[in-house]
């Protein structure tokens, strides 16, 4: 089966916002090229490895002089978005597994997102043996300095959550917090 491949060459936005209050957010990796834009639902922590590996891709490349692009170290502050995210916010799945990588044709930054895979609910049941991949993906390049805003991006958001406690780690909820640090506190 063909995969439907919602594909992003040089977006003019790309971001990961939220829907919803703190402890109760939604995460959204939403890309945008002129009128067309696709979202996908991402889980907190997807957002904040997403981050990280784009990161450590950019550093990376910034140290390696093979190649002809110069990765900046900082945010351009001119590429900094702060908006909220496009609405209506209607994603096209809820992401399971992601790839990142490096176009060395384009000089950028490829991240691809793909379905969460429905495992069937009866033991012993096995995966069709037609079925060759995903059936949809979200490809995305981005340039470097685009790359390097969309980490402060997710760092944001992913940050602007539920305040941590400081004895057991877990998030304080509006309502209280019962905490489960080892000393019963």
């Amino acid at each position: 089966m063909t995969a439907l491949v919602h594909e992003f060459d040089w977006p003019d936005r790309v971001v990961v916002g939220t829907v919803g209050r703190p402890g109760e957010r939604t995460f959204y990796l939403q890309v945008r090229m002129g009128a067309r834009s696709s979202s996908v639902v991402l889980e907190k922590q997807q957002s904040a490895m997403l981050a990280d590996r784009i990161e450590e891709l950019l550093d990376d490349l910034a140290t390696d002089g093979s190649h002809p692009v110069a990765v900046p170290r900082e945010t351009p502050p001119e590429l900094v978005d702060d908006d909220p995210i496009d609405p209506p916010v209607d994603a096209l799945f809820r992401t399971g597994t992601m790839r990142l990588g490096w176009d060395p044709r384009t000089l950028q930054v490829v991240v691809e997102a793909f379905p969460l895979e429905e495992t069937p609910d009866e033991p012993g049941v096995l995966p069709d043996p037609d079925d060759d991949g995903p059936r949809e993906v979200l490809l995305v390049r981005m340039p470097v300095g685009t790359a390097r805003a969309f980490v402060q991006r997710i760092r944001g958001v992913v940050d602007a959550g539920r305040p941590t406690c400081s004895r057991c780690g877990e998030p304080i909820d509006p309502d209280g917090h019962v905490c489960g640090s080892p000393d019963g506190a």
